[in-house]
């Protein structure tokens, strides 16, 4: 999944893809470079950010989504506003990442007789204050498992069916660095019991790969494709990313060594 930020003020890229042609010519390299789906965003959600009014939001995101339909390739919106959902659901979003677990009032009404898949995303607090407090968590595995369960009732009782749900344990949302790496280490201890949902892990030139790495975010590409491939071997099944190219030649690798594991015949 490559990152579309287009935000005057995203930690990583923010200001760089805001002209509608620079966002679509970016969106166009990143399905060059093997990107499967497209993942646009018109609120910076980094901690401390401000938010963004409502029509600037839509502004930025609906014409980026009616310009990528003519690729064919699966777009999601990255947003929590119920009102941004049913504009990109109209003009085409295949599917809706919401930091706020579909927890605003109105959000399923939204998407519920939509076909779109929902990601999940687990955050303590709220952006602009979620990293000023220490977040505390008794178990952060079995929390985050917990809110899924849920979530995933919830959505269940607006009678959303389990195939459209995918869930995100949200790497740096009201989380500790030791937080993060827990989620990372153990993060198919998120999902419910006995329960196969597709887990999305976002980590991408975050702060908790500064953390160990000593580096700014321009400089955490490597550390990204290092994390990239951790998750994807424990069990991610969507790898949300701003550097496409060698993050899929790195999970290229790892699958080609995962493939001639179960075969077992070389």
């Amino acid at each position: 999944m490559g990152i579309l930020n287009v935000t005057p003020d995203s930690f990583s890229d923010g200001g760089r893809f805001l002209s509608r042609d620079a966002a679509i010519a970016r969106a166009e390299q990143m399905l060059a470079d093997g990107a499967d789906m497209i993942d646009i965003g018109g609120e910076s959600t980094r901690p401390g950010a401000p938010p963004v009014p409502l029509d600037e939001e839509l502004e930025r995101v609906v014409p980026i989504v009616e310009a990528l339909r003519a690729t064919r390739v699966p777009i999601s919106v990255d947003t929590y506003k119920p009102a941004v959902m049913r504009a990109v659901l109209d003009a085409g979003a295949d599917m809706i990442n919401d930091i706020w677990g579909f927890r605003q009032e109105g959000a399923l009404d939204v998407v519920k007789d939509s076909h779109c898949g929902l990601c999940v995303m687990h955050m303590l607090g709220e952006p602009r204050t979620m990293q000023v407090h220490e977040p505390i968590y008794e178990d952060v595995v079995a929390d985050v498992r917990a809110f899924f369960v849920e979530r995933i009732d919830a959505l269940a009782r607006a009678g959303i069916v389990k195939e459209r749900i995918s869930l995100d344990p949200g790497y740096g949302f009201g989380k500790t660095v030791e937080h993060n790496y827990l989620l990372l280490a153990r993060l198919t201890g998120t999902l419910p019991a006995r329960s196969d949902f597709p887990l999305l892990a976002g980590m991408s030139r975050k702060s908790m790969l500064g953390a160990v790495t000593g580096r700014g975010a321009g400089e955490r590409v490597a550390a990204s494709i290092g994390a990239a491939v951790i998750a994807a071997e424990r069990g991610a099944s969507i790898i949300r990313v701003h550097d496409v190219a060698p993050t899929v030649d790195a999970l290229k690798v790892w699958q080609a060594t995962k493939d001639v594991a179960v075969d077992g015949h070389h």
